[in-house]
């Protein structure tokens, strides 16, 4: 009989492999020595040992399933339990044991890492859906239309969820997607009829910019124009190339129509700028009558001026005031020296004038009497109230006195 530490072969050729459990048959062996024998049975324990090794590479170095791996384990652990092999048979049911919990552990963190995920891409997609819904009732129709496309590509991006969950969500976001489309469509559809009925509109502000193009009534068509032009700002775009062919037919019928008022308006300013000088000129021999000491003689001379003045035709519309007025001061002038000479020679006028200023000098010396016997009895309020009543009747005595003088004395 032959043995080693993990085996021995009986004197009938019988191989035993020792384990905890005690002594397992490994086989039977009769074409050598038993030496032989446990050296074969030997062999093939080292065997399972680099099988046993390579796998547990694998299992910690690669991405091996767990299925996979745990299909090798259960195949050598299948050879180690059939007793085929002469060694630590125990030793190598520990190192599979502690290799399957490896495997279990990394497929538990990779269901929770799946299961992650998982949640993360359900929320990634929910969040996709939320967004998609508010982009559904935007009216940022580029920027709206662009950000949906973006979506729809970092949807694909993202793992499917289980079909009941991943269904749902999809069918939301395709929803948010297609409202959008069909708000866009009839938006646009609206502005296209918009554009045809302000297309409609502008050919006829152009017709008839044209056919005013050669007016020479100049102010009323100038202000038809205007209102040709608050038209056409009220009638909105129309599309592209028609509005852009439609600005420049009635910018063209206006420009030909401004031109020719331009030419025209241009010769009647230079006129009138002549007037102004003739007129400047006669405004300058009118002054030199002022002041008036010949009422008769200046009376004439103003005559003759001013019929000058009526030939000439219209000054600037700016000049206008400033030259009228300078005549009208002359005008005035001798109005207030006609006036001032009617008084002084008016008898009646002069009559009136004394009577009036006999009633206020009596009036006067009245209240001057009455405020001295006030103060005299001690009476200061109604002296004070009698005082401001003779102010007010020597302020209108002063006047009147300055008037009398008018009538010379």
């Amino acid at each position: 009989m032959s043995s080693d530490p993990w085996g021995r072969v009986d004197d009938a050729g019988t191989v035993y492999v020792r384990t905890a459990e005690g002594e397992k048959v490994v086989g039977s062996w009769q074409a050598g020595s038993p030496e032989e024998a446990l050296a074969y049975f030997e062999r093939k324990y080292d065997g399972l040992v680099v099988e046993i090794g390579l796998l547990e590479r694998r299992v910690r170095t690669t991405d091996l399933s767990a299925k996979d791996a745990t299909t090798a384990i259960d195949h050598l652990r299948q050879q180690v339990d059939e007793h085929h092999a002469v060694g630590d048979l125990d030793a190598l049911r520990q190192r599979l044991d502690k290799l399957a919990g490896e495997v279990e552990a990394r497929r538990e963190q990779r269901k929770a890492a799946k299961a992650r995920q998982a949640e993360e891409a359900r929320k990634a997609k929910e969040d996709l859906v939320a967004e998609a819904e508010q982009l559904a009732a935007s009216e940022q129709w580029r920027a709206a239309g662009e950000r949906l496309r973006a979506l729809v590509d970092t949807w694909k991006s993202l793992p499917r969820l289980d079909r009941k969950t991943d269904d749902e969500l999809w069918h939301r976001f395709s929803h948010a997607r297609s409202a959008f489309s069909k708000r866009r469509k009839a938006h646009f559809a609206a502005l296209d009829a918009q554009r045809e009925e302000a297309r409609r509109i502008k050919e006829k502000l152009v017709a008839e910019a044209e056919e005013l193009s050669n007016s020479t009534d100049w102010g009323p068509t100038a202000a038809r124009y205007r209102e040709l032009m608050q038209d056409w700002k009220a009638a909105g775009r129309a599309q592209r190339e028609a509005e852009d062919d439609l600005w420049n037919r009635f910018r063209g019928a206006q420009d030909v129509f401004f031109q020719a008022r331009g030419e025209v308006f241009a010769e009647r300013d230079a006129e009138q700028r002549e007037n102004l000088t003739r007129k400047e000129e006669l405004a300058t021999e009118a002054e030199k009558l002022l002041p008036v000491t010949d009422l008769k003689a200046a009376r004439a001379a103003f005559r003759a001026i001013n019929e000058r003045w009526e030939a000439i035709g219209h000054v600037p519309r700016d000049a206008r005031p400033r030259i009228e007025s300078r005549m009208h001061a002359v005008e005035r002038a001798i109005q207030d020296a006609e006036e001032t000479e009617w008084r002084r020679t008016n008898p009646e006028a002069r009559a009136r004038a004394e009577g009036l200023t006999g009633q206020l000098q009596a009036a006067v010396d009245k209240l001057r009497q009455q405020v001295d016997q006030a103060r005299a009895a001690g009476n200061n309020a109604k002296a004070d109230k009698l005082s401001q009543e003779l102010e007010g009747r020597q302020a209108l005595l002063d006047q009147a006195l300055k008037g009398l003088e008018e009538f010379g004395g």
